[in-house]
Protein backbone atom coordinates (compact mmCIF):
# COMPACT_ATOMS: atom_id res chain seq x y z
CA UNK A 1 0.00 0.00 0.00
CA UNK A 2 1.49 3.35 -1.04
CA UNK A 3 0.91 6.73 0.56
CA UNK A 4 1.88 10.28 -0.25
CA UNK A 5 5.44 11.56 0.09
CA UNK A 6 6.22 12.10 3.79
CA UNK A 7 9.95 12.56 3.87
CA UNK A 8 10.27 16.27 3.03
CA UNK A 9 7.56 17.14 5.54
CA UNK A 10 9.22 15.14 8.30
CA UNK A 11 12.62 16.70 7.65
CA UNK A 12 11.03 20.14 7.71
CA UNK A 13 9.23 19.41 10.99
CA UNK A 14 12.45 18.15 12.59
CA UNK A 15 14.30 21.26 11.40
CA UNK A 16 11.70 23.52 13.01
CA UNK A 17 12.02 21.61 16.29
CA UNK A 18 15.80 21.80 16.23
CA UNK A 19 15.72 25.53 15.46
CA UNK A 20 13.40 26.25 18.38
CA UNK A 21 15.21 24.35 21.09
CA UNK A 22 13.83 26.57 23.86
CA UNK A 23 10.28 25.86 22.71
CA UNK A 24 11.08 22.16 22.49
CA UNK A 25 12.26 22.23 26.12
CA UNK A 26 9.06 23.96 27.25
CA UNK A 27 6.88 21.45 25.41
CA UNK A 28 8.78 18.51 26.85
CA UNK A 29 8.52 19.85 30.41
CA UNK A 30 4.77 20.48 30.08
CA UNK A 31 4.09 17.03 28.62
CA UNK A 32 6.13 15.26 31.30
CA UNK A 33 4.34 17.23 34.04
CA UNK A 34 0.87 16.39 32.71
CA UNK A 35 1.75 12.76 31.99
CA UNK A 36 3.06 12.30 35.54
CA UNK A 37 0.00 14.00 37.02
CA UNK A 38 -2.40 11.77 35.09
CA UNK A 39 -0.63 8.41 35.34
CA UNK A 40 1.95 8.64 38.12
CA UNK A 41 5.69 9.27 38.17
CA UNK A 42 6.92 5.78 37.22
CA UNK A 43 7.58 5.59 33.45
CA UNK A 44 7.53 1.77 33.59
CA UNK A 45 3.87 1.95 34.64
CA UNK A 46 2.94 5.06 32.66
CA UNK A 47 3.32 4.75 28.84
CA UNK A 48 2.54 8.42 28.23
CA UNK A 49 5.26 9.48 30.67
CA UNK A 50 7.74 7.07 29.10
CA UNK A 51 7.10 8.53 25.65
CA UNK A 52 7.32 12.08 27.00
CA UNK A 53 10.69 11.33 28.60
CA UNK A 54 11.96 9.70 25.40
CA UNK A 55 11.03 12.84 23.44
CA UNK A 56 12.68 15.02 26.09
CA UNK A 57 15.92 13.07 25.67
CA UNK A 58 15.73 13.57 21.88
CA UNK A 59 15.84 17.36 22.38
CA UNK A 60 18.56 16.99 25.05
CA UNK A 61 16.47 18.23 27.97
CA UNK A 62 18.77 18.11 31.05
CA UNK A 63 18.07 15.13 33.31
CA UNK A 64 17.56 17.30 36.42
CA UNK A 65 14.98 19.40 34.59
CA UNK A 66 13.22 16.24 33.45
CA UNK A 67 13.07 14.74 36.94
CA UNK A 68 11.81 18.01 38.44
CA UNK A 69 8.97 17.99 35.89
CA UNK A 70 8.09 14.44 36.95
CA UNK A 71 8.08 15.52 40.61
CA UNK A 72 5.87 18.53 39.87
CA UNK A 73 3.43 16.34 38.02
CA UNK A 74 3.29 13.68 40.72
CA UNK A 75 2.86 16.29 43.47
CA UNK A 76 6.31 16.10 45.07
CA UNK A 77 7.02 19.69 44.02
CA UNK A 78 4.68 22.65 43.56
CA UNK A 79 4.03 23.73 39.99
CA UNK A 80 1.61 25.13 37.43
CA UNK A 81 -1.52 23.09 36.75
CA UNK A 82 -1.82 22.70 32.97
CA UNK A 83 -5.10 21.94 31.19
CA UNK A 84 -5.32 19.93 27.98
CA UNK A 85 -7.36 21.60 25.21
CA UNK A 86 -7.86 20.61 21.56
CA UNK A 87 -8.81 23.07 18.81
CA UNK A 88 -9.96 22.09 15.32
CA UNK A 89 -10.09 24.08 12.13
CA UNK A 90 -9.38 24.39 8.43
CA UNK A 91 -6.38 25.73 6.59
CA UNK A 92 -5.70 26.39 2.91
CA UNK A 93 -7.84 24.52 0.35
CA UNK A 94 -9.91 22.99 3.13
CA UNK A 95 -7.03 21.05 4.69
CA UNK A 96 -7.99 19.95 8.19
CA UNK A 97 -5.96 21.06 11.22
CA UNK A 98 -5.94 19.83 14.83
CA UNK A 99 -4.10 21.85 17.48
CA UNK A 100 -3.37 20.23 20.87
CA UNK A 101 -2.50 22.61 23.70
CA UNK A 102 -1.42 22.53 27.33
CA UNK A 103 -2.28 25.80 29.06
CA UNK A 104 -2.79 27.53 32.37
CA UNK A 105 -4.96 30.21 30.70
CA UNK A 106 -7.71 28.99 28.35
CA UNK A 107 -8.79 32.53 27.33
CA UNK A 108 -5.27 33.47 26.20
CA UNK A 109 -4.79 30.23 24.31
CA UNK A 110 -8.00 30.32 22.27
CA UNK A 111 -7.33 33.96 21.35
CA UNK A 112 -3.81 33.11 20.15
CA UNK A 113 -4.95 30.07 18.16
CA UNK A 114 -7.86 31.95 16.58
CA UNK A 115 -5.56 34.84 15.60
CA UNK A 116 -3.06 32.46 13.94
CA UNK A 117 -5.82 30.80 11.89
CA UNK A 118 -7.38 34.12 10.84
CA UNK A 119 -4.10 35.85 9.99
CA UNK A 120 -2.90 33.03 7.74
CA UNK A 121 -6.06 32.24 5.79
CA UNK A 122 -7.56 29.53 7.96
CA UNK A 123 -10.69 29.19 10.07
CA UNK A 124 -11.06 27.95 13.63
CA UNK A 125 -13.88 25.40 13.73
CA UNK A 126 -16.06 23.85 16.41
CA UNK A 127 -15.27 20.80 18.55
CA UNK A 128 -15.51 17.67 16.40
CA UNK A 129 -15.48 19.55 13.10
CA UNK A 130 -12.40 17.74 11.75
CA UNK A 131 -11.35 15.15 14.39
CA UNK A 132 -13.38 12.44 12.64
CA UNK A 133 -11.03 12.78 9.64
CA UNK A 134 -8.06 11.54 11.72
CA UNK A 135 -7.08 8.27 13.39
CA UNK A 136 -5.39 8.27 16.81
CA UNK A 137 -2.47 5.88 16.41
CA UNK A 138 1.20 5.14 16.96
CA UNK A 139 3.37 6.00 13.95
CA UNK A 140 6.96 5.12 13.06
CA UNK A 141 8.61 6.38 9.87
CA UNK A 142 11.88 5.01 8.48
CA UNK A 143 14.14 6.69 5.94
CA UNK A 144 13.91 5.80 2.24
CA UNK A 145 16.08 2.77 1.55
CA UNK A 146 15.17 0.97 4.78
CA UNK A 147 14.30 -2.70 4.20
CA UNK A 148 10.51 -2.95 4.10
CA UNK A 149 10.72 -6.70 4.67
CA UNK A 150 12.81 -6.31 7.83
CA UNK A 151 10.54 -3.57 9.17
CA UNK A 152 7.40 -5.57 8.42
CA UNK A 153 8.69 -8.72 10.09
CA UNK A 154 9.69 -6.92 13.31
CA UNK A 155 6.65 -4.62 13.39
CA UNK A 156 3.97 -7.26 12.86
CA UNK A 157 5.61 -9.58 15.38
CA UNK A 158 5.56 -6.74 17.94
CA UNK A 159 1.84 -6.06 17.40
CA UNK A 160 1.69 -3.37 14.69
CA UNK A 161 -1.48 -2.98 12.61
CA UNK A 162 0.01 -2.03 9.26
CA UNK A 163 3.24 -1.34 7.37
CA UNK A 164 3.09 1.12 4.46
CA UNK A 165 5.68 2.04 1.83
CA UNK A 166 5.23 5.66 0.75
CA UNK A 167 5.84 7.09 -2.72
CA UNK A 168 9.20 8.53 -1.64
CA UNK A 169 10.46 5.14 -0.39
CA UNK A 170 10.01 5.85 3.31
CA UNK A 171 8.50 3.01 5.34
CA UNK A 172 5.69 3.72 7.78
CA UNK A 173 4.48 1.53 10.65
CA UNK A 174 1.07 2.06 12.26
CA UNK A 175 -0.10 0.61 15.59
CA UNK A 176 -2.79 1.16 18.22
CA UNK A 177 -1.73 3.72 20.89
CA UNK A 178 -1.63 1.12 23.73
CA UNK A 179 0.79 -1.00 21.63
CA UNK A 180 3.21 1.86 20.92
CA UNK A 181 5.83 0.92 23.53
CA UNK A 182 5.80 -2.78 22.58
CA UNK A 183 6.19 -1.99 18.86
CA UNK A 184 8.94 0.56 19.59
CA UNK A 185 10.85 -2.01 21.66
CA UNK A 186 10.39 -4.69 18.98
CA UNK A 187 11.74 -2.43 16.24
CA UNK A 188 14.72 -1.40 18.38
CA UNK A 189 15.55 -5.04 19.21
CA UNK A 190 15.62 -5.72 15.45
CA UNK A 191 18.18 -2.90 15.07
CA UNK A 192 15.70 -0.58 13.36
CA UNK A 193 15.81 3.11 14.30
CA UNK A 194 12.92 5.23 13.01
CA UNK A 195 13.38 8.88 12.06
CA UNK A 196 10.03 9.63 13.66
CA UNK A 197 8.28 7.72 16.46
CA UNK A 198 5.19 9.24 18.04
CA UNK A 199 1.58 8.80 19.01
CA UNK A 200 -0.22 11.01 16.55
CA UNK A 201 -3.46 11.93 14.79
CA UNK A 202 -3.07 10.48 11.29
CA UNK A 203 -5.33 11.87 8.54
CA UNK A 204 -7.46 9.35 6.68
CA UNK A 205 -7.41 11.45 3.51
CA UNK A 206 -4.44 13.68 2.66
CA UNK A 207 -4.61 16.90 0.65
CA UNK A 208 -1.49 17.62 -1.44
CA UNK A 209 -0.59 21.32 -1.57
CA UNK A 210 2.08 22.96 -3.72
CA UNK A 211 3.14 26.43 -4.87
CA UNK A 212 1.38 29.38 -3.23
CA UNK A 213 -1.11 27.15 -1.42
CA UNK A 214 1.70 25.07 0.02
CA UNK A 215 3.60 28.17 1.15
CA UNK A 216 0.50 29.68 2.77
CA UNK A 217 -0.30 26.44 4.57
CA UNK A 218 3.28 26.17 5.81
CA UNK A 219 3.05 29.70 7.27
CA UNK A 220 -0.18 28.79 9.08
CA UNK A 221 1.33 25.63 10.54
CA UNK A 222 4.48 27.46 11.63
CA UNK A 223 2.40 30.22 13.25
CA UNK A 224 0.46 27.63 15.25
CA UNK A 225 3.62 25.66 16.14
CA UNK A 226 5.27 28.82 17.47
CA UNK A 227 2.55 29.54 20.05
CA UNK A 228 3.70 28.97 23.62
CA UNK A 229 0.69 26.87 24.62
CA UNK A 230 0.71 24.60 21.56
CA UNK A 231 2.11 21.09 22.00
CA UNK A 232 1.26 19.43 18.67
CA UNK A 233 -0.24 20.39 15.31
CA UNK A 234 -1.73 17.77 12.99
CA UNK A 235 -2.95 18.36 9.45
CA UNK A 236 -4.33 16.53 6.43
CA UNK A 237 -2.16 18.74 4.19
CA UNK A 238 0.91 17.23 2.52
CA UNK A 239 3.11 20.10 1.36
CA UNK A 240 5.23 19.45 -1.72
CA UNK A 241 8.57 21.30 -1.77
Amino acid sequence: MAGHSKWANIKHKKAITDAKRGKAFTRAIKEITVAARMGGGDPAMNPRLRLAMDKAREVNLPKDTMMNAVKRGSGELEGVNYEEIRYEGYGIAGAAVIVDCLTDNRVRTVADVRHAFTKHGGNLGTDGSVAFLFKHCGQFIFAPGTSEEKVMEAAIEAGAEDVVTNEDGSVEVICAPPDFSAVKDGLEKAGLKPELAEITMKPGIEIPLAGDDGAKMQKLLEALESLDDVQDVYTSAVIDE
